[in-house]
């Protein structure tokens, strides 16, 4: 099996960038800072996938890869998910779609 590809902050198409100078910013924090920079976006933003860089954690947990990003980030992007937020250069990334 081949092995899935490693985020590269190329891959994310148009993040909102978001730095936390926070050393013990965990992911319950990130996701609620992404969720309310996707408020401003959107009134009503649907999670399709997250990526937890500390942990190697990704979902939804897509088990095939793709050769040139990863599945996660593919499966979001090919469900709608346009507003990304990528908070400390990678460390957190969450993308959603516009639902309203």
């Amino acid at each position: 099996m081949t092995e899935c590809v490693a985020l590269t902050k190329d891959m994310l198409k148009n993040p909102i960038r978001i730095q936390v100078d926070d050393e013990s910013l965990d992911f319950a924090r990130a996701k609620q800072l992404a969720d309310e920079e996707a408020k401003k976006v959107t009134a009503d933003p649907m999670l399709l996938a997250w990526y937890n860089a500390k942990t190697g954690d990704f979902s939804p947990p897509v088990t095939c890869c793709g050769e040139d990003r990863p599945t996660w980030l593919i499966y979001a992007e090919s469900r709608g998910g346009t507003i990304c937020i990528d908070i400390n250069e990678e460390e957190f990334v969450f993308v959603y779609r516009p639902f309203d």
